[in-house]
């Protein structure tokens, strides 16, 4: 199996440096090559009504966590954005931290193709499957 270019370390020093994802909270739990598993700890400022952990916050973190497993292919230098995200969600959560882990499927020169799984870090339920697609943004892309 090759090597992650980014560490655990690297990767939630990325997310430090985006105002974005400290919102959330997010930490990143683990890595490996083409693999990130993030941590949104529970926080009642990401409940809806009755409880329920939001879509919102599920979705930005399944999000943040192809980011980074990405990351851990093509390294940190490079810009990625998401271009695709399908979601399903299976069941609620509540009251309880978030794990989403992230496995990218397919990478190209110019795309990245994957999956993630959001899941109760207590109950261990699927609470979300969401495959995802992103884009490399070059520098002619930029401006």
């Amino acid at each position: 199996m090759a090597e992650s270019l980014a560490s655990v370390e690297d990767l939630n020093a990325v997310l430090g440096e985006a105002p974005f994802a400290r919102t959330y909270g997010y930490r990143v739990l683990d890595c490996a090559h083409g693999a990130c598993e993030l941590l949104v700890p529970y926080d009642e400022s990401i409940e809806r009504p009755d409880g329920i952990i939001s879509a919102m916050a599920i979705m930005g973190a399944a999000d943040v966590a192809m980011w980074l497993a990405v990351m851990t292919l093509r390294g940190l230098g490079e810009t990625w954005v998401t271009s695709d995200m399908q979601t399903s969600f299976l069941r609620s959560g509540r009251d309880e931290s978030v794990v989403c882990k992230a496995t990218v499927l397919r990478l190209g020169r110019r795309t990245a193709f994957g999956c993630v799984e959001c899941r109760g870090q207590t109950s261990g339920d699927l609470l979300a499957h969401h495959s995802v697609r992103y884009a490399r943004v070059t520098g002619e892309e930029r401006g």
